[in-house]
């Protein structure tokens, strides 16, 4: 029997998308039923996110920990190899990618630990809570207490440098990212942040291809694996209030400039297909505007998922590469 084909390439992406991903589009997802295409159930959070990643590294140590009774163990710790330096070691906070619905503390293992290989860091992945059952603010909130933890006991408990914090995530994690590197000065005490690292960022959930707001809605609408229909379900999930999706720590693209006088330095990786694409590049101008270090760099014919898809996809290595070296540099190393 003969499968219906689910997925062909749009034309409006077929003649710009990398050759590689398309051929590994027709093998493996020509017939990939997407989550807002099916009737909704936790149960499709099983599998993994995106198929195509590699293998996580060997690093030091992994271990797991719960910050309180009542929560199962919510954040997964990799330490290098080795001694840590003078001070302890560096830290990034990392938050998965899933549209805020999808993944769990197994996601994107792979990237944490090329992140605490290769930029000799401390890497906490952030299991947050998921919509629909737990929408907007829920996994704010989580990211907020992941950073207080961190800070607080870090120092004791992961022989960390509380004064060399770093955040990053993917997607919708790369949207809690940006949150926290705008929030962090506003707590109490405020957590001073070294580095952000931002991939393909969710900053704006107020943008469909109607707004015209950012021009890569319209231009990707039909792209592979995040088109705009996809997108958008993702954001009903998350933002069931509409008028929520204004609130600059849901969109941080809407927050005041205060905030980016006082976020960390930048380094920001989109694809070219992402419907996504030019509201990370917003935001990493109004990084700039702020007075903020940023790079930003652009993957040419690459769709939003390449990241988690390194073990199949040249320019989804390239871009774990380029993260791993950008956070390297931004703890001083080479």
């Amino acid at each position: 029997m003969v499968k219906p084909v689910a997925h062909p390439l749009h034309p409006s992406i077929a003649s710009r998308i990398d050759s590689e991903y398309e051929a590994f589009h027709n093998d493996k997802l020509l017939y990939f039923m997407q989550v807002h295409e099916i009737p909704w159930s936790p149960a499709v959070r099983s599998g993994p996110t995106v198929p195509g990643g590699s293998q996580p590294l060997v690093v030091g140590t992994v271990k797991d920990y719960s910050t309180r009774e009542s929560r199962a163990p919510w954040l997964r710790v990799f330490t290098p190899e080795g001694e840590p330096p003078a001070g302890g070691w560096p830290v990034f906070i990392f938050f998965h990618g899933g549209g805020w619905t999808l993944g769990n503390i197994n996601s994107e293992n792979a990237f944490s630990t090329n992140m605490c290989k290769y930029a000799k860091c401390v890497v906490v992945s952030v299991d947050y809570r998921l919509a629909p059952e737990n929408p907007y603010p829920a996994a704010v909130e989580d990211a907020v207490e992941a950073l207080q933890w961190v800070h607080a006991k870090g120092q004791q408990l992961l022989a960390i440098n509380p004064d060399r914090i770093a955040v990053g995530g993917s997607s919708s994690g790369g949207n809690l990212a940006a949150v926290i590197a705008l929030k962090s000065s506003t707590l109490e005490p405020p957590i001073p942040l070294v580095f952000q690292l931002l991939v393909v960022p969710v900053t704006d959930n107020t943008a469909t291809p109607e707004s015209m707001t950012h021009q890569s809605w319209k231009e990707n609408e039909f792209t592979t694996w995040l088109p705009a229909a996809k997108m958008i379900w993702f954001q009903d999930q998350y933002v069931p209030n509409v008028e929520d999706r204004t609130r600059w720590d849901n969109s941080p693209h809407f927050a005041p400039p205060e905030l980016f006088s006082n976020a960390p330095p930048a380094w920001i990786g989109v694809t070219e297909l992402d419907v996504l694409r030019d509201e990370g590049i917003a935001f990493g101008k109004k990084l700039t505007d702020a007075g903020k270090a940023v790079e930003t760099k652009v993957y040419k014919g690459s769709p939003h998922p390449i990241m988690a898809m390194d073990g199949k996809i040249s320019s989804g290595q390239q871009l774990v590469a380029d993260a791993a070296a950008a956070l390297a540099k931004a703890f001083g190393g080479a």
